[in-house]
């Protein structure tokens, strides 16, 4: 069985035992997570949820991606600025999937 769930902005397509990388949420490591936004579950859509339904999972790990560089220049100027960004993530095992 599979479900899409709304999380962190993003609808993301899970099954049991997948792991997943979502926007960080304020979850300690090793906690359940519940998500409440299910919009479909095998054949079932929702308007715009589907009600009663939702997805269970534990955290695993709160991480940060790989640095990526920004680099900015202004034309006809020696103004230049190099910054680097990563963004935190939270990495979840999907553990049950209730309709």
């Amino acid at each position: 069985m599979f479900a899409i769930i709304k999380t962190g902005g993003k609808q993301l397509l899970v099954k049991k035992d997948d792991t997943i990388f979502i926007e960080k949420i304020n979850v300690e490591e090793g906690k359940e997570v519940v998500f409440d936004e299910v919009l479909l579950v095998g054949s079932k859509i929702g308007t715009p949820f589907v009600s009663n339904a939702s997805v269970k999972g534990v955290v695993e790990k709160q991480g940060k991606s790989k640095k990526i560089i920004v680099y900015r220049h202004n034309a006809k100027s020696t103004h230049k600025r190099k910054l680097g960004h990563r963004q935190p993530y939270t990495r979840v095992k999907i553990t049950e999937i209730k309709l």
